[in-house]
């Protein structure tokens, strides 16, 4: 009786290991896990059928009551994506994601606009590309003609802007991003 209950736990066990190799490697999985802030772009442009997939995904992001806030703004235009980030790769693409309200105690707006750009990250990462999120847009919202060449309407507010690009050959994760946090110090289980 010992052995075929010892044979049950391997055989499950095995099961379970394998089980969670799989969901760990999963295409849905694998960019969240295996994501970072790429510091190195190349100057080979992004398609507009790329640029596309990414605000589509963005798009879909979850909101608050469904009200989906935000505005999306693709600047490609290196002229005027180099006024908000003057370091920008030729090539590259800034989405400027903007909400309703004045960008600090909207918070249901702050956390849908973060949302969709997370899901645009997550994206650009699945295709094979950079991403990197910057919270500079607060520089947007004190310089109005840079606001309104921008097409971001009075009442609204830039929230986070993210830079879209392509990676150098060899680029990965080891050599591209900061290190993690240990999550031991960052997740409470009780």
């Amino acid at each position: 009786m010992d052995k075929k209950l010892l044979v049950f736990v391997l055989i499950f066990s095995f099961g379970f290991i394998n089980l969670s190799a799989q969901i760990i490697n999963s295409p849905a999985l694998f960019p969240i896990l295996h994501n970072f802030s790429a510091r190195v772009f190349s100057p080979e442009p992004v398609t507009r059928a790329e640029i596309d997939t990414i605000v589509h995904a963005g798009l879909r992001a979850p909101s608050a009551g469904n009200r989906q806030p935000w505005l999306v703004t693709v600047v490609q235009n290196m002229d005027l994506a180099s006024q908000i980030l003057p370091n920008i790769t030729e090539g590259n693409v800034l989405i400027v994601i903007s909400g309703a309200g004045d960008g600090r105690t909207n918070g249901p707006v702050i956390l849908c606009c973060a949302l969709a750009a997370q899901n645009m990250f997550i994206a650009a990462m699945a295709m094979g590309l950079g991403a990197r999120q910057y919270t500079n847009a607060a520089l947007i919202n004190r310089t109005n003609n840079l606001k309104a060449e921008l097409g971001i309407p009075e009442d609204h507010n830039a929230i986070i802007v993210t830079r879209f690009g392509r990676l150098p050959p060899g680029t990965d994760v080891v050599t591209s991003a900061s290190p993690r946090h240990d999550p031991a110090q960052k997740v409470i289980y009780r």
